[in-house]
Formats: structure tokens, C-alpha cells, sequence
């Protein structure tokens, strides 16, 4: 797959870069370019990510950078099955926790929410940092409201990371979860409560929660390019302009119809000359 020439590969984190020293330096450089266009893509394109992450799996598919990567374009590109295989083969590599919280994702992916509740009990939890443990605590409250379980997805969410006034790179997420939550469960005013919160907490716009908020508050967003595009259509003719133009048609073709053809003309006044002509000829004989 093609590579922007301004890509050089150093763009990549320092940890990875220190992986990919195992690799000759050609390959290296080529592993860490397609690495960049995976990070670059993720987001916006995550099939095109994918694509580049296939690249560099097959390129050095025995360093863990290269698998979690390849992991995570799967997981943007609801290849669960997928990604989960890569990430549990990055964490037999280096042995991190890190990535338990997105293979349980994966598992809900899959249509298995029961395994992502076990995963949440799992002795790996407890060796999860902060955010780690958020995002747990985020997986395993959609796990239990895919099998139904509203309430008690409200309560696996109620944590002192929510009730904390601090802004946390999780803040946002955290409350955005609770508040439609609440929503699913008809608690309509805490709902709106809560997607207030996360408005205030989402510095970045990673949640819809303003627009969720303004829905709740029944505030209509009007698209101006619309507008604009009615303006421009031409007006259709008036009832009463119409009338007059459809009056002066029928007034023009009765005016032809009753026109003489002017054709006939010239043949009647020939025939009177010629009638006069004989007269004077028969005068002339007689004398």
C-alpha cells in the first residue's frame, strides 16, 4: 500500500521504536512507516488503517507492537474476532494487562456479554491502572445492558470516578455512559442531569453528549445550506398571473382565427377586373 513520502516513520513512539530494534533496519523502517499510517487512519478510515496494519503484520508479525496495532485496526473495523486473536497474542508476548478491558469489548463484539462479565472478575482487573479500571467498569455496564440488565448497569457505573469533581481523560466517557443509561432506564430528568456533566467534561468533543442534551431539551437544529437551497427555487406563478396569462392565450388565438387569409384576397379583385374588362369589350362591339 502507498506510504506519503513525508512519512518517515520516527513519528512513532519512542517504546515501539525500541521494539522494532530487533528488526534489520530496512525492515524496521518499513514496519514503523506502516505503524504510522495505522495511528494516522484509525480514527478517520479505519479500513484503510486495517489495510496498512495486514502490511505490517506480515512484515514482523512477532513483535508485539505489530500485533496490538493489528489489533486495534481490527477492533475499529468490527473485526472482533479478529482483534481479539491479536491482542491475546500481544499480551502472551509481553505478558501486560493493559489490553484486558478491549478484549472484553471484543467479546461483547461477539455477541458473548456473559464472557465480558467474567473478564470484569477477572484477578487481571486488579492489576489495571485508573483508566484501566474505568474502562472496565464502561465494559462491563453495556455488558450487562445487552442481556437486559438496566439497573444493574446503572449501578456498575455509580464509582467515585463518576462522583469525582476532577476532569479525568475518562471524565467525559464515564458520565456519558451513566446519563444514557439513566435515559434507557426512563429516568429522563437525571438523565439530562448527567449529559450536562459530561458536556462540561468533554473538552475534546469525544461524546455527542451536547447534542444528546439538546435533544432532551427539544432544540431543533436547522441545516443552512437547506435553507439556502429553498431560497434559490424559483417562486411559482400566482393564481391570479396565472389567469391572466392563460386569458391573453385564448384572446390571441381567437384574433387568428378570425383574421382573413390574406391569400384569398388577391384572387376576388382579380376576378371583379375581369368581369369589367368583358363589359367594356361587349360596348366596344356594339358600336
Amino acid at each position: 500500500m502507498p506510504i506519503p513520502e513525508d512519512v518517515t516513520g520516527d513519528e512513532i513512539d519512542k517504546d515501539v521504536r525500541q521494539e522494532l530494534q530487533s528488526l534489520p533496519k530496512t525492515l524496521a523502517d518499513d514496519v514503523a512507516r506502516n505503524l504510522v499510517m495505522v495511528a494516522r487512519l484509525l480514527d478517520e478510515d479505519p479500513e484503510g488503517a486495517y489495510g496498512y496494519s495486514r502490511v505490517a503484520l506480515r512484515l514482523a508479525s512477532r513483535v508485539a507492537a505489530v500485533r496490538e496495532a493489528a489489533g486495534f485496526a481490527a477492533y475499529a473495523s468490527q473485526k472482533y474476532s479478529e482483534a481479539l486473536a491479536e491482542f491475546r497474542a500481544a499480551k502472551r508476548m509481553t505478558g501486560n494487562v493493559d489490553l484486558w478491558p478491549v478484549m472484553a469489548d471484543c467479546e461483547r463484539g461477539l455477541g458473548r456479554p456473559e464472557k465480558a462479565l467474567d473478564m470484569a472478575g477477572a484477578p487481571e482487573v486488579h492489576k489495571l491502572d485508573k483508566a484501566g479500571q474505568v474502562e472496565m467498569r464502561l465494559v462491563a455496564a453495556g455488558a450487562r445492558r445487552d442481556i437486559g440488565q438496566l439497573d444493574a448497569a446503572i449501578v456498575t457505573l455509580q464509582s467515585p470516578e463518576l462522583a469525582a469533581n476532577s476532569v479525568q481523560p475518562w471524565t467525559a466517557r464515564l458520565r456519558y455512559a451513566y446519563a444514557d443509561a439513566l435515559l434507557a432506564a426512563g429516568r429522563e430528568s437525571e438523565a439530562r442531569e448527567w449529559f450536562a456533566k459530561a458536556v462540561e467534561a468533554d473538552r475534546d468533543g469525544s461524546t455527542d453528549a451536547s447534542d444528546r442534551l439538546a435533544e432532551l431539551d427539544g432544540v431543533e437544529f436547522v441545516d443552512a445550506m437547506v435553507e439556502d437551497e429553498d431560497d434559490e427555487a424559483p417562486a411559482p406563478p400566482k393564481a391570479n398571473e396565472a389567469a391572466v396569462e392563460n386569458e391573453a392565450a385564448v384572446e390571441n388565438e381567437a384574433a387568428v382565427e378570425n383574421e382573413a387569409p390574406v391569400e384569398n384576397e388577391a384572387p376576388v379583385e382579380n376576378e371583379v377586373d375581369v368581369e369589367r374588362e368583358n363589359d367594356v369589350k361587349s360596348e366596344n362591339d356594339k358600336d
